[in-house]
């Protein structure tokens, strides 16, 4: 096999593999937001208020998934990749949560240009939501970031594909993964 071949065939796998993984975190992600989605449904109902933006959590996950994976190709959150687990997993916990706040700050400061509200327009709206609906919302994102970026620094210790194998896969008795 030539080594253009080779190039070839290695840049398709590549745009399959990302394509692969961006719909694993957006599932991931949908599944996390619309519980939160209808657990604000559901206290909402005691009180008789309706809600019906269950879809902001599936368009959350789309547009995150991404971000996540453009700043995994930044290679965000890696000095610490050498230390125990927990270390980077909570480490990169933090770093992408805070770029999701970054993130959000600047999609409401564009939505307010678009609006034509000018560059702190959409800032003062984000703002007008109030510290404890931004502090859970915080919380929410640190939350879902904890056991996503576990299974992907378990991954990264254990090989590709082989925590995907523990999950999904038959074992042969008496075979221990550990070992």
């Amino acid at each position: 096999m030539s080594t253009a071949t080779k190039a070839k065939t290695g840049w398709k796998q590549k745009v399959v593999d990302e394509f692969i993984e961006y719909w694993i975190v957006v599932a991931f992600l949908a599944w996390f937001f619309g519980v939160f989605e209808w657990y604000r449904r559901f206290v909402l109902a005691e009180y008789n208020v309706t809600y019906t933006h269950y879809w902001v959590g599936l368009i959350k996950a789309l547009v995150l998934a991404k971000l996540i994976l453009i700043g995994d190709a930044l290679r965000l959150g890696r000095r610490l990749d050498d230390k125990p687990l927990i270390v980077p997993t909570f480490w990169k916990a933090v770093v992408f949560s805070l770029l999701v706040a970054v993130f959000s700050v600047l999609e409401h400061t564009i939505e307010g240009l678009f609006r034509h509200q000018g560059l702190t327009g959409g800032f003062e709206e984000l703002m007008s939501k109030g510290k404890y609906e931004l502090l859970g919302q915080s919380l929410i994102m640190f939350s879902a970031f904890v056991p996503f970026f576990g299974c992907k620094e378990l991954e990264r210790v254990l090989g590709k594909g082989q925590l995907l194998k523990l999950f999904f896969r038959g074992r042969e008795a008496g075979s221990d993964p550990f070992r």
